[in-house]
Formats: structure tokens, sequence, C-alpha cells
């Protein structure tokens, strides 16, 4: 990801288009700085009453009339940039909004970069960085779940809880400090104050978080879910089936899919990025097997891999060949396919080899089955959806992961009060690493990279 310029400290006047690109009946500028009184007297003939809507002309360097619109002036602190913000709501057309962007450079703004507005609200204490990060999450919300998850997040819950453990740890490590430091006294600080059973409970509630974490994580990146096997299973017509349209080319002649076709859908609430590949099998045919070879490409990049076979056959020498291929974290779902073509009622079975559905891809038997035992086996929890996730971005997942693995070393260095000194290390880098979720240790190479990605204007 290209890394964004934004400067961590400044006191420029930052202005940006903040309504997207085109044509619409209502475009925004906004505009953060300090002291913005001289700013919107240029542009606007007076002061706006801070907090109020205004009808206003906007007045280009000559005191003529640009366009005619509402402005709405927010005073330091009382904003969301903690600075003087200024937000001008014009008609939306790009001329107008581009001749009003040139007035605002000329009174001394400059253009703001990528996610510098909440990157300043951050600066001025107004969010935390996780409820920074919820800001972009919620923009780019693909599901009604995944918003509301968002908004939670936004509104603080994670961050809340994520404070709850950080203050638990300290707590702790505060005991462990006095007893380090007071080694010759005789009572037992940490047997006393439970520091056993304290150490614990962190560790249930870290793993709680983990897994609310997990699920929100696939309410913003989605499931990516590889459909596997050999030519001619349905597996083009599976994608077609699940999405509702015809992606996907069908046709009765082996290897018709020579390159992988993408599909994002639906279920639940739940994103599902859909990858139909080419057929899995030996062939002398040069393009087909650049096709297979990026089956197994995209198989490496999988949360889970569905693997057709007719249920015919069942599975066969060729498809347990295909399996032993698949990468051993894999989650693999086994969907016997064409079962109008047999006496088998569609249903969901569960073996050694791990679980399969039976479902008719063609006449549509058995396919709500799929979707439920898909989500299922992908790890998605419903009795942790809607309410209990927390919208998380991989960052936030292996904060929690470094986390728990300094709680777990910590629980076994607690065990020898010989070696309380390094006990109390470890209590001190898993701290570091809940607090990274929020920002209290955050490198600025972290936050170039995170505000980059920001919509400009936001």
């Amino acid at each position: 990801m290209q890394q964004s310029a934004i400067p961590v400290q400044n006191n420029d006047i930052i202005a940006a288009i903040a309504t997207p690109p085109g044509r619409g009946g209502v475009g925004i500028i906004r505009i953060s700085g300090t002291n913005l009184e001289p700013f919107a007297r240029n542009l606007l003939g007076k002061l706006p009453e801070p907090r109020y809507a205004g009808l206003f002309n906007f007045l280009d360097q000559s005191q003529q009339v640009i366009d005619q619109g509402i402005a709405l002036y927010f005073r330091s602190p009382n904003s969301y940039t903690g600075e003087d913000v200024l937000e001008l709501q014009g008609h939306g057309g790009p001329a107008v909004m581009g001749l009003l962007l040139d007035r605002c450079l000329q009174l001394g703004a400059r253009l703001a970069e990528p996610g510098e507005f909440t990157l300043r609200a951050f600066l001025s204490n107004k969010l935390d960085l996780a409820q920074a990060e919820a800001v972009a999450d919620l923009i780019e919300a693909s599901t009604t779940s995944a918003a509301r998850c968002a908004v939670r997040s936004l509104q603080g819950e994670f961050s809340s809880t994520i404070h709850q453990l950080v203050n638990a740890l300290t707590d702790l490590r505060v005991l462990v400090e006095a007893t380090l430091d007071f080694p010759e006294e005789e009572i037992d600080f940490l047997q006393s104050a439970h520091a056993v059973e304290q150490l614990a409970a962190i560790q249930t509630k870290l793993e709680q978080v983990l897994a609310a974490s997990r699920q929100g994580n696939m309410l913003q990146e989605g499931i990516k879910v590889v459909l596997a096997g050999q030519p001619n299973v349905g597996k083009s017509s599976l994608l077609n089936r699940l999405a509702g349209d015809e992606i996907a080319i069908v046709t009765d002649i082996p290897g018709t899919t020579r390159d992988t076709i993408r599909q994002s859908i639906e279920i639940e609430g739940i994103p599902l990025h859909l990858i139909d590949t080419a057929g899995l099998r030996e062939t002398s045919d040069i393009v087909e097997q650049h096709g297979i070879a990026r089956t197994y490409a995209a198989i490496e990049q999988a949360d889970l891999v569905l693997l057709l076979v007719d249920s015919r056959y069942g599975i066969t020498e060729e498809d347990r060949s295909v399996l032993a291929r698949l990468p051993h974290r894999l989650p693999v779902l086994t969907v016997h396919n064409k079962i109008d073509l047999t006496a088998l009622p569609p249903h969901v079975a569960e073996n050694a080899s791990g679980t399969a559905v039976y479902l008719s891809v063609k006449n549509g038997e058995g396919i709500a089955l799929l979707q439920t035992t898909l989500l299922k086996t992908a790890g998605w929890q419903a009795n942790l959806a809607g309410e209990g996730a927390y919208m998380a971005r991989q960052r936030h997942l292996q904060a929690l992961s470094r986390t728990k693995e300094r709680l777990e070393s910590a629980a076994v260095w607690l065990k020898n009060a010989d070696q309380l000194e390094i006990f109390a290390e470890e209590l001190r880098l898993a701290q570091q690493a809940l607090s990274s979720i929020t920002g209290e240790f955050s490198s600025d190479d972290l936050l170039g990279e995170i505000f980059s990605s920001f919509c400009i204007g936001k």
C-alpha cells in the first residue's frame, strides 16, 4: 500500500470536496484549521454563527457570487477534527465545486490528504485509532450487518472493551511490580491478591474478544471461497446458482472454464467472494494447464474450499489426489452434486473425513443447506454475530493474537517465583500489544498506512 504523505503535526488549513465525484443535487466542501474566522469572512462576507446552518453567498476574489448554499461553522474544540471546521454545502456540479475549491486554495488552504480530517480528529483525541478505522470501515461496508458493526466500533464499544482489558493488565502489573520492589516481605503479594485468578480472568475475556473480533473481520473482509474439483462436476453451475445470474459459461464439454471467475454475493449478511476455477485434472492442453495453476494459486489465498464431486461416484482417487494438494490449514467442505441423478435426498453428512453436503445444483435442492453449512465451516458463529461482533481489521486480530501469546507465556513464568521479572516483562508486552489497537502505542508509519486508505475529504 502506498504510504500517506500526511504530516503528523501541522497547523495548515486543509480543504477537500467531501462528496463523490460527478454531478449531484448537493456538493460539500470541508475546511479545517486553526482560526478560520478570517477565512470565513473572506469567503462568505461574514462569520456564521457556530453550529447553526445559514444561507450564504460563496464569494470569489472579486466578491462575485460563485454559488449560493448552506454554511456550517464549528469552532474549536467542538468539531470533528478538534480544530475550527467550516462546511460548505452548494450545488453538486463539478464546475461549481472546482471553482469553490479553487477559492479555498486562494485563501490559503491546501488540498487535504486522504484521511487527513480523521487523522486530525485522532491527534486531537476526538477518536482513538480503532474508532478512526471504523470511519473507513463504515464507508466501505458492503452489507447492513457490516455497517451496523462498524457503527458500534465508531461509537467506542470495541475500544471500551480493549481499555477494560488494558486496565486489568495494568492492575496486575502494579501488583507484580510491588512484589518485585519488596521481595523481603513475608506476605506473598501475588498469592494473597489472587494473581493467578486475575491472569486467568484476563485470558478468558481476551478469548471472548478475539472470537467476536474474528466474526467482525468476516463482516468486513468477507470469506474467500474457491470452487474446486474435476471437470464437469458443476462448479460453474453452482457459481451461477449462488449468484442468481449467468456469471460463468456452462457446457458439457470438460475444461470449459480455463481461468478463475470471481463473483461476490451475500449470505445472511456475510460477504462471500466466490472463485470458480478450472477443473483439476491431468491435461496436455497448455491453456488449461495455466488455468489449473491459477486454481491452486487461488486456493492458497482462500478461507474455504468447496470441493465438488459427482454424487454418483463419490470421492474418487482423482479427488483424493486434489485433497492431498490442499493446504492443511484450509477448511474443506465436500459438495456431492447431481443427486437428481440418484435416489439420494438433500442432506448434510458428518464423518471422519469432514463435512459433506448432498445437493442438486440443477434443480436447487439442498442449496439452502449448503449456504448454512458453508458459513459454519468457515467459522461464522451466529451467536457472536450482530450485536456481539466487533469490526476488527487484520491489524487488530494480529495484536490480539500477540497479546494471547504473551499472556500464555506469562502464565508459565508465574509458576516460577524466581522468574517474576520475566513474568512482569511478558505482561508489559501484552499490554503494549493491546494498546496498539487504540493507538496508544503507534508509529507514524502505521498511521500513514492506515489513513492513506481513507477517502479524500474524510
